[in-house]
């Protein structure tokens, strides 16, 4: 027992080294650039791919193995400059969340180059040639590879603090990290600085991947669960603290092990499967700590926790117009069934649009007139999903019934985690989201009785009533269209002022007697049952849910359509909503590679309109309306 507790926690270790690696990297480039990288994933993905390319290219020899290692490290670490000079480098002076967007483009890009480069399958690499015996400890066998592996992380952790401590660059990133304006008003050329750091965050992560060709196969899926447990990590520690970083991935690899070690235990006649805690204990770990220490472990505490945003320009109730064009548009979409009677696919992908309509908008509730970033939006999604889908086979309740509680167990949920969130802002609020979506995606995995486990529930089929294309498809276009006007009606409403203000200035709100925490606490219940809504109406349009429903994908999606539309205006996310999937169902169709044309059309959408498309539209109906105005005091 305390033979395999103590290899269990050995394998612990080895795997922190490679968490540690990833993290660092992160750590470095958030400090001192400020994006949050969704990209630095699939560095460690590319790393352990350009591993296995060229430890076979150099042969099976130690020579060949270790210098495959480190020259993937260096090949990823020019890819990352390329992207920081091509790339980031003219979004720096865009909105945060433009650059986050910015990002996930680069990983669907990446995505793509990996599955033509090396295929669909996965491929798992040599042993490490010296390294491949294994020593007994407490009668245990454990590989002399993970033992090498426990001692890297304290080697390159001491090379990054003599790094940051003992040299000019050092200086130069330690004070980026703190005050980077002032670095630039000195006369340091932030350019290479900021390419340089990017460089080296890439070549660790791409390190970790490459150390981990013996152990794990190179496979496409490991950009996004890697970036999930390297926000862990990094948030746990604290932002821009390499030590925290080695100690919180000390931390989570430790506790994953204790809870794989202890297995099954019956307390007073309950088991309780401590095992299964394996996936989600890291974002346990990063829920608490948020909690409790919202700089990390090791991080400084801001000036100022709560931050106020930008201020925007005030939304305005629709012109007579706009209301009429918005009348004329309901009816067109609602005579979508009869006007493509020979095109039935039309009511489907239009289905898929109005659900992600309702799904971005409850997402912009938050992150535009809120001003609260969510990570993890598709915790409310699925739970509306599940609970729709339990209701109806659970319970055995009708549809429409189902349709109408499920989205209650999201309300619950954005009740429950909404109290947390709103104590937190910024980046900090982001991370606590996706610390609950990721526990909610969990429950979903591995509660087989209940939610079905990887397998999820199917069978979830509209009432006969509802059972035709058409029927489904303007029950779907009635709650989408009402709820989105209930948003925006309680926008244009006293608490939607009143949210706008606690964005805008949290103490003078404050001090005109709004209770910001409150108002924010009830955006998070009105944001969730309608993002419940739209889950529940998917788990019907599909006939089945999954966890994949919950996944960090999903909450990416949201962003996506958010940021691509637009943050400032109330048409953004339906906008976004609809370009989103409609250039997704177009790329999935015109190529295999359809992730790398997303990609490139979300980076070129990006770059050329850094406001967001309804953004952009909007400035320049303003632009024309100034240039009107000018010309006819002109004349006159």
């Amino acid at each position: 027992m305390i033979g395999a507790f103590a290899s269990q926690l050995l394998n612990g270790l080895a795997g922190a080294s490679t968490l540690f690696l990833l993290a660092a990297g992160l750590s470095l480039i958030f400090g001192v650039t400020r994006i949050v990288n969704f990209a630095h994933g699939s560095m460690y993905m590319l790393g352990l791919y350009c591993a296995f390319t060229l430890t076979g290219l150099l042969g099976a020899g130690a020579v060949g193995f270790w210098a495959g290692v480190l020259a993937s490290a260096l090949v990823v670490a020019a890819l990352g400059a390329a992207v920081e000079i091509l790339v980031l480098r003219r979004v720096y002076q865009a909105p945060e969340l433009f650059q986050l967007l910015a990002t996930f483009a680069l990983v669907l890009l990446f995505s793509d180059m990996a599955l033509r480069l090396w295929g669909p399958e996965d491929l798992l690499g040599p042993r490490a040639p010296g390294l491949g015996a294994a020593v007994s400890i407490l009668g245990r066998s454990f590989p002399e590879y993970d033992l090498f592996l426990i001692g890297v992380g304290p080697v390159v952790l001491g090379l990054l603090w003599l790094l940051l401590h003992r040299t000019r660059l050092g200086v130069l990133i330690r004070a980026a990290t703190q005050d980077r304006e002032m670095v630039g008003a000195l006369g340091v050329n932030q350019a290479w600085l900021f390419t340089g750091i990017f460089a080296l965050g890439s070549g660790l992560a791409a390190l970790g991947g490459a150390l981990q060709l013996p152990r794990e196969p190179a496979s496409l899926a490991l950009d996004l669960t890697t970036i999930g447990e390297a926000f862990v990590v990094v948030v746990v520690g604290g932002m821009g603290s390499i030590v925290g970083a080695y100690l919180a991935a000390l931390l989570i690899a430790t506790l994953g092990a204790i809870c794989h070690g202890i297995g099954t235990v019956e307390i007073l006649g309950v088991s309780f499967a401590f095992s299964k805690l394996t996936l989600v204990v890291e974002f346990l770990v990063m829920a608490a700590v948020l909690i409790w220490r919202p700089w990390g472990l090791l991080g400084r505490p801001p000036a100022a926790l709560r931050t106020a945003a930008a201020a925007e320009a005030p939304i305005r109730p629709m012109g007579r117009a706009a209301v009429r064009a918005v009348w004329v548009l309901l009816a067109l979409l609602a005579l979508v069934p009869v006007l493509a009677r020979s095109h039935p696919f039309a009511t489907v992908l239009l289905v898929d649009v109005l659900i992600a309509v309702l799904f971005a908008a409850s997402l912009h509730f938050l992150m535009g007139p809120g001003g609260m970033h969510s990570f993890g939006h598709a915790a409310y999604f699925g739970l509306g999903a599940y609970g729709a889908a339990l209701a109806l086979e659970g319970f055995a309740l009708p549809m429409e019934a189902a349709l109408l509680l499920g989205p209650l167990l999201a309300l619950a949920g954005a009740l429950l985690f909404g109290w947390f969130a709103v104590r937190l802002s910024g980046v900090y609020l982001a991370m606590l989201t996706l610390a609950f979506a990721q526990i909610v995606w969990s429950v979903a995995f591995q509660w087989d009785e209940v939610t079905g486990g990887s397998n999820g529930l199917i069978g979830i089929w509209p009432s006969a009533r509802f059972a035709a294309r058409e029927a489904w498809y303007w029950l779907t276009l009635a709650l989408v269209a009402a709820s989105v006007w209930a948003l925006r009606h309680l926008l244009l409403s006293p608490f939607g002022y009143a949210l706008r203000a606690g964005r805008d200035s949290p103490l003078r709100a404050e001090a005109t007697g709004i209770d910001v925490a409150r108002v924010q606490w009830a955006a998070f219940a009105v944001a969730g049952l309608s993002c419940g809504l739209a889950g529940a109406l998917f788990a019907f349009a599909k006939g089945s849910v999954s966890p994949e429903t919950v996944s960090v994908a999903r909450s990416i999606d949201g962003l996506v359509m958010v940021l691509l539309g637009g943050v400032q205006t109330l048409a953004g996310p339906v906008v976004g909503a609809s370009a989103f999937v409609w250039l997704q169902d177009w790329a999935m169709r015109a190529t295999e590679y359809w992730r790398a044309l997303l990609g490139a059309l979300v980076l070129l959408l990006v770059l050329a309109f850094p406001q967001g498309i309804a953004g952009a539209a909007a400035g320049l109906a303003a632009m024309l309306r100034r240039s009107v105005r000018t010309s006819r005091g002109g004349i006159g």
